[in-house]
């Protein structure tokens, strides 16, 4: 069992940055594809960013490219979402994912297996 903590949501201008980081509590992390999903209030959840577990190519939804970068450090079980010239339509929820063991990242949220209790962006016009 795989538990994921996000953190580092909060409130912040259009234009601003903010970095999300996720913890996640089990040893086969480093061997498993991480990704950010987002949800805003009414709408479905989003796929943001997708990272690969060893090689490959992380992967973006078209509204963030460009503007936000995942990265993961696996000596410390965290995943990372560093996102730049936020704007008020990235105001949702955030969540990690962590997908199953050796298996290739994905777009797909039921291809994901562990998630987050999510963290609250904010971004204010």
């Amino acid at each position: 069992q795989v538990q994921l903590v996000e953190s580092g949501g909060g409130l912040v201008q259009a234009g601003g940055s903010l970095r999300l980081s996720c913890a996640a509590s089990e040893h086969t992390f480093s061997s498993r594809p991480m990704a950010w999903f987002r949800q805003a209030p009414g709408k479905e959840r989003e796929f943001v960013s997708g990272m690969p577990w060893a090689g490959g190519f992380t992967i973006y939804g078209d509204s963030v490219k460009g503007r936000f970068t995942v990265s993961r450090d696996n000596a410390k079980n965290t995943v990372y979402l560093q996102m730049n010239s936020l704007k008020p339509e990235d105001t949702a929820v955030y969540y990690c994912a962590a997908g199953p063991f050796r298996q290739s990242s994905s777009r797909y949220a039921q291809n994901y297996d562990y998630w987050g209790q999510g963290t609250q962006v904010t971004v204010s016009s």
